[in-house]
């Protein structure tokens, strides 16, 4: 099989290093009609944008995303936030779109414009979010990064968080990645390997409304460009691999203004109850299949609750939330929503977290 990573990129630094003159590329990024994965093409600028409404609005084709018909295939891309490219650097730029249809409605997922509105009736009470991204390293052809290619690693135990080789796989993307995210200015605050081999995570935040989602998704396409330099594949599957292998979420973590302040145990308390009285509702919202995808994560194994039921406990990773230790001993903080696929929209997430706390 052809594997991509077999060009060299020595040769094409040599293209890279050629001045561009005062013309900027600007890399327009947007969520396609599987409400996963993720499209982008380059436009040229006449020079450095300063602010969004330099960015011009731009079209693509609608039906080759799963988002149009072919014989009316016109979608179109509005920019709602700029960030540097560590891809091309200088004063390129990456640009995280919304996707509108040719009526100038929204397009099915598009969830950005809807939680905009959520997070704004809500921003006096200051929502924060972090998002614990967790993901899988996969050969061309399909087999987890690292593994026999004719049977399996030792059991899980020595991976989490582990050091060596023959425990840890894929550390060099995962570090070109972190200072990818920190040359863009996302707020990425630490990686860690994960439980399975050639599983790790990232985290997101805390982040204050639309931005969680605008980060993720943004540190989400740094995170397929820099694997795709190394010939890798990356799948948020939330159960990459079938038996005794843990599955890969997306835990959210929750707070408002009141919840971190003294006292504010009784608001986190609140806000626990009213999750219990909508948890069909979130599961629904917490993968892109309305919870299809999550049924084979959320067994009630391998450190997940069951989907279907809700549960709640101190310091327990089997529960639907978690409060950490430290929260309960000082008596204010945040909560930590277990639920959420890897492969969720942030923008659902945070939106019914907001909508229903």
């Amino acid at each position: 099989m052809q594997n991509n990573a077999q060009t060299s990129k020595a040769v094409l630094d040599r293209y890279m290093s050629l001045p561009q003159g005062t013309r900027v590329q600007a890399t327009y990024i947007w969520i396609d009609g599987t409400g996963q994965g993720l499209r982008s093409k380059t436009k040229t600028l006449e020079g450095k944008p300063g602010k969004l409404e330099d960015l011009p609005i731009w079209n693509y084709d609608g039906s080759s995303c799963h988002q149009a018909e072919g014989s009316n295939s016109d979608t179109y891309l509005h920019p709602v936030k700029m960030y540097p490219c560590p891809f091309r650097r200088g004063d390129n730029v990456l640009v995280l779109c919304e996707a509108y249809k040719y009526n100038k409605e929204p397009t099915k997922t598009n969830k950005r414009k809807d939680c905009l509105a959520v997070m704004e009736k809500a921003k006096e009470h200051k929502p924060w979010f972090g998002i614990e991204q967790e993901y899988t390293f996969l050969d061309q052809d399909g087999h987890p990064f690292g593994w026999p290619k004719n049977g399996f690693p030792g059991p899980q135990g020595p991976y989490y968080c582990a050091v060596g080789a023959s425990r840890v796989y894929g550390r060099d993307i995962v570090e070109a990645h972190y200072r990818c995210c920190l040359y863009a200015g996302i707020k990425i605050s630490g990686t860690n390997a994960e439980v399975m081999p050639a599983q790790w995570e990232f985290q997101v935040g805390p982040t204050e409304g639309i931005d969680m989602g605008d980060d993720l998704w943004v540190a989400r396409y740094i995170m397929e460009r820099v694997a795709e330099d190394f010939g890798v594949v990356v799948t948020l599957d939330p159960k990459p691999m079938v038996g005794d292998w843990n599955g890969a979420g997306a835990h959210c973590n929750f707070s408002t203004k009141a919840m971190r302040e003294e006292g504010g145990m009784k608001h986190i308390e609140a806000a626990i109850e009213k999750l219990s009285k909508h948890h069909d509702r979130h599961i629904k919202a917490y993968d892109p299949n309305e919870g299809k995808d999550n049924e084979r994560r959320l067994t009630g194994a391998h450190e997940t609750s069951s989907i279907l039921d809700f549960s709640s406990g101190v310091a327990n990773r089997g529960a639907s939330i978690r409060i950490p230790r430290e929260v309960s001993a000082q008596g204010y903080g945040y909560l930590e929503d277990r639920r959420p696929s890897s492969n969720c929209d942030p923008y659902s997430v945070t939106m019914v977290i907001v909508k229903t706390t």
